[in-house]
């Protein structure tokens, strides 16, 4: 049996959504998509009053700018695909954001005033491309750009209103444009020349392109080190640059005298990755801790090298800025509570009208034994429900990325309708150290779904999950380990759905967007043609004549990152062999800012669900 376009299931999705318009019923699991939501607010540094943030307030994500002193906020993208990405200069004058066509993430920067007005081309004499990163001045005037293209690698620009760009920098590896200072003086750039994607190196430069500090952690040792930039001292003349590194095993900051060359380590006695980011007037540190999927804040008093804790809820903070006044605002969330953007000084700071999102259930803590060391995962299930129970393995994107405490309406959909859910902290996943992030390389996917078996064993055996009702699905490097899961362990599961996946891993990395062939050569230890075996061994083309189970897959016909074509290649192989197998492309890139869509999507994969997998 086939089914190619998923020709029957969009009329019925179409028809439910017919009937919620004519009754008023909405399912909790998509009111959790349609309540509005909105970002942690970005702030002008010299005009703090004036904040740039996301919601999808109007059906679609989009740009909002917000007038603090006067409570004015205004729509300030209008994009059938929507928009997330915008950057708000520091006199609070100009919102940048980045135009692409239809979510192919390929464009160019434009720019509209605060107070609106028509949108102007930001950077002119640069060509579209992919970006790698913005940093703006506070002259008004000043701009860095950092472009990636197939052709060109990685530039980056000095753009400067009236004047032609600058070309600072080229190099055929991936790089991206750290942080301006206070003064415009120094530019801070994240580059990987070295060739390993994973882990960057600093190069900090004037201007002219004159090279001022480089910091390189990669160099003399059997194990590469990352780097990352956290930004400049917001302080005039101040040359005190905030870095991440990994010289411990985790994440951890360190300001950088790049004048000096003098380090500061802090030292923070916390477990887990630690993160930060500047005081407004330079004397302190706000400190994210990310532990055992969740997070905490603390300021940290340079001075003094005194650590304090702010309070939030046991939960997920997805993002913290401190104001000039000394509160901290977050994004705050757990699986039982939506998020909302909080303040220290109490309440909550930015709260969208309209519907409200209903709650879902907590999450609960496994550690499960696995082949690499303890494995993390988060387990939800419907309230009271004993098992055996059917059971969702959703897997998270990335792969450097992890499952959290935080609020997600996908998971909750599954578990309005009798699934529990179970999210794995595989090999590859961040905020477990260094190790346990690096560990995919070379035998990628295999890895993950080895940590992935060891927990479906331990749903099965505490009785959780019914062993013949298990579904894998994720998106993006979910979405690949879900085809990949599917033939390497065909005995394992009952169904698979696959949202953006890599499917055939040569012809992907031929046609995916340059920074991420950097990562897979990486990844991987080369190019197809230098290790054919590694990508033989990593693709789920590879494996698609053992898959048994009904396969859904969802594709973004715009897609860079996970491109059309090699999916079109699995599914052609799928069709020669009759499997029973659904598609689903829609007009946009590595997913949908469209709410409606998104919607469809989700009630397209629960529809494939009770169809293929009676409760």
């Amino acid at each position: 049996m086939t089914e190619s376009n998923g020709s029957d299931a969009p009329d019925r999705a179409d028809h439910q959504t017919e009937r919620v318009q004519q009754t008023g019923e909405m399912p909790d699991w998509e009111k959790r998509f349609r309540a509005p939501r909105v970002s942690l607010p970005d702030w002008a540094e010299d005009a703090p009053d004036r904040s740039l943030f996301v919601s999808n307030a109007t059906g679609t994500y989009e740009l909002y700018a917000w007038d603090r002193a006067t409570g004015e906020q205004r729509q300030v993208t209008h994009r059938p695909n929507g928009t997330t990405d915008g950057v708000l200069s520091p006199d609070g004058e100009w919102i940048w954001w980045f135009d692409d066509k239809d979510g192919d993430e390929f464009g160019v920067w434009r720019r509209q005033r605060f107070s609106g007005g028509e949108d102007e081309l930001a950077a002119p004499g640069l060509d579209p491309s992919y970006p790698a990163g913005l940093a703006l001045g506070r002259d008004g005037r000043t701009a860095v750009v950092g472009r990636s293209t197939d052709e060109d690698g990685t530039t980056i620009h000095l753009v400067r209103t009236g004047e032609a760009p600058v070309e600072l920098y080229r190099h055929r590896e991936s790089a991206g444009v750290g942080d301006l200072s206070h003064d415009g003086s120094l530019i801070a750039v994240e580059h990987t020349e070295h060739g390993d994607a994973m882990h960057s190196a600093l190069r900090v430069m004037r201007p002219d392109g004159t090279t001022v500090a480089e910091m390189d952690d990669t160099r003399g040792g059997t194990e590469e080190l990352g780097l990352e930039v956290l930004g400049f001292a917001p302080v005039a003349g101040d040359t005190r640059l905030l870095i991440g590194h990994q010289r411990r095993g985790r994440w951890e900051p360190m300001v950088w005298d790049v004048a000096t060359g003098e380090e500061t380590d802090l030292e923070l006695d916390l477990p887990g990755d630690v993160s930060a980011e500047w005081y407004p007037d330079g004397s302190a540190l706000l400190i994210a801790h990310g532990f055992e999927a969740r997070g905490e804040l603390f300021r940290y008093d340079l001075a003094a090298r005194r650590l304090e804790k702010i309070p939030t809820p046991r939960g997920a903070v997805s993002g913290a800025t401190a104001r000039p006044d000394g509160t901290v605002e977050y994004l705050w969330s757990s699986a039982a509570q939506p998020p909302a953007v909080r303040s220290t000084s109490g309440g909550v700071v930015l709260d969208p009208p309209g519907m409200k999102s209903p709650g879902s259930v907590p999450v609960e803590d496994v550690w499960v034994e696995g082949p690499g060391g303890r494995i993390h995962a988060l387990v939800q299930k419907p309230a009271g429900a004993t098992g055996p129970l059917p059971t969702v393995f959703e897997i998270h994107g990335g792969p450097t990325w992890h499952d959290s405490d935080s609020f997600a309406a996908g998971p909750a959909a599954w578990v309005d309708h009798g699934y529990a859910v179970v999210r794995v902290n595989y090999r590859g996943s961040t905020g477990y150290g260094r190790a346990w992030t690096d560990a995919l390389k070379h035998r990628v996917g295999l890895i993950e779904l080895e940590d992935i078996a060891a927990v479906r064993e331990w749903a099965v055996t505490s009785g959780l999950a019914d062993p013949g009702r298990l579904i894998l699905t994720g998106g993006s490097w979910g979405g690949y380990l879900t085809l990949l899961g599917l033939g390497t362990q065909p005995e394992h599961w009952a169904l698979g759905i696959a949202a953006v996946p890599v499917a055939d891993y040569v012809t992907a990395y031929h046609d995916e967007m340059e920074a991420l062939k950097a990562m897979d050569r990486t990844l991987l230890g080369g190019t197809p043609e230098e290790v054919p075996e590694r990508f033989e061994a990593s693709s789920p083309l590879t494996y698609v004549d053992q898959v048994k189970a009904p396969v859904y897959i969802s594709a973004g016909v715009n897609d860079p990152r996970c491109p059309i074509q090699q999916i079109e290649n699995y599914v052609k192989r799928l069709e020669s062999r009759d499997a029973v197998h659904e598609v689903y492309r829609y007009d946009a890139g590595h997913g949908s800012l469209v709410v409606d869509e998104r919607i469809k999507q989700i009630r397209l994969e629960l529809d494939f669900a009770a169809r293929h997998l009676p409760m």
